[in-house]
């Protein structure tokens, strides 16, 4: 959760609450996967160990050969450092592995994260016109993208 309130700007309402997260973290298909400030993964040990400091996440959910990315933060003074490089490159792979052959996701216009998927291959597929409603109560479209992989 530290990821997630220093990641998303409250202005856009992006962010889940711990609530949010715990109830998609109970369902089997959502995978998540935390890194460090050099984009290692950080195991949960669940022993208490804290370990490195985590500084960015991914969180998805798969459904046969697709994959929805729901997530992707990295902490303000670890961008443009490659961690949300490592974390595409991290859930591309371990995509793989479940047979994942499509990855889709969903962004507000004006995001300056469409360069990191633009570098990564994925390509607009869709948009949905005033989709999300951000803190002052304007309208911004969403756009969707997918890649292969």
């Amino acid at each position: 959760m530290m990821v997630m309130e220093a990641a998303f700007d409250p202005a856009y309402g992006e962010a889940w609450n711990r609530r949010q997260v715990a109830d998609a973290l109970t369902l089997s298909s959502t995978q998540a996967l935390v890194v460090d400030a050099d984009g290692a993964p950080i195991p949960d040990t669940g022993d208490g160990d804290e370990g490195p400091a985590p500084a960015g996440f991914v969180l998805t959910r798969y459904v046969l050969d697709e994959e929805e990315l729901l997530l992707i933060a990295v902490i303000p003074d670890a961008r443009r450092r490659g961690v949300g490089a490592a974390l595409l490159e991290h859930l591309f792979a371990a995509a793989r592995t479940r047979g994942v052959t499509r990855i889709f996701l969903e962004m507000r216009r004006g995001n300056p994260a469409i360069q990191l998927y633009h570098k990564f291959g994925f390509e607009p597929i869709g948009e949905r016109r005033n989709y999300y409603r951000m803190a002052n109560g304007e309208r911004v479209d969403a756009i969707t993208f997918g890649r292969s992989i």
